[in-house]
């Protein structure tokens, strides 16, 4: 599904990511963890191709072909999704109007017809309802006046009514308390299977209660020092991160 050979990026000058790997396959959840400044996020906007971040070595591949020069639009029409750290407001824009666009962008980009409007009302009742959310929401403009829950929330939703192939979640449990928390990461076991991937990008271990991860990742200074299963997670929560500075992945 994704694959990422020794990765290197910067943005401004200044080098981030020092040669990543990582490999995902197909129905797999993985999670990267690391300390403040350690390239985590970086790596999502990497992997969903943000303008402002250049690759300066290695590779990114999805589905097998290289997208290093793909787009934004093109890596989301390909089936990459990313649920951003911090989402964008869009007054005048929305919940229900921004899906559509993005859902009809996404078939055109296939050659696909839109999608017909009871199928969309369909599906858009039976993912709210997936995430408790209700039809005021929908209604609402993009994110504006949102809490830092709806805003994830409405994250997960998109993602939901998308369907991607590979779901790149930055801190998705930021700033959420314990049952937004529990909604959210309900909403991402409900729409994981076994032909779509899930990249989860968090401080703590808390989220990985919820959202177990097969694999989770350690990066430290841009490179992956340590990989191993969810009880990797479990001892960062405990010790920190100190006993992992002389460690190679």
């Amino acid at each position: 599904m994704l694959e990422i050979n020794n990765l290197h990026c910067k943005i401004e000058g200044r080098s981030i990511l020092k040669g990543i790997n990582l490999k995902i396959n197909k129905g797999e959840i993985h999670a990267i963890m690391g300390p403040n400044g350690s390239g985590k996020s970086t790596l999502a906007n990497v992997i969903s191709g943000h303008e402002d971040y250049e690759i300066t070595k290695g590779n990114i591949f999805f589905k097998d072909q290289e997208i290093n020069e793909f787009s934004p639009e093109d890596r989301a029409h390909e089936g990459v999704f990313m649920s951003f750290q911090y989402p964008v407001e869009i007054p005048g824009v929305t919940v229900t109007n921004f899906i559509k666009t993005a859902i009809n962008e996404s078939r055109k980009s296939k050659g696909l017809d839109e999608m017909p409007s009871s199928e969309m009302l369909k599906k858009i009742r039976e993912k709210a309802a997936l995430l408790e959310i209700d039809s005021n929401f929908l209604s609402r403009s993009l994110n504006e006046g949102f809490s830092g829950g709806e805003k994830k929330r409405n994250e997960i939703f998109q993602m939901a009514m998308i369907e991607p192939e590979l779901a790149v979640l930055d801190e998705t449990d930021s700033g959420l308390d314990i049952d937004a928390l529990k909604i959210v990461a309900n909403g991402v076991i409900k729409c994981s299977n076994d032909n779509n991937s899930v990249l989860v990008i968090t401080h703590y271990q808390r989220l990985l209660d919820y959202i177990v991860p097969d694999y989770v990742h350690i990066v430290m200074d841009g490179k992956v020092v340590k990989s191993g299963d969810k009880d990797l997670a479990k001892k960062i929560e405990e010790i920190g991160y100190d006993w992992l500075k002389n460690e190679k992945s």
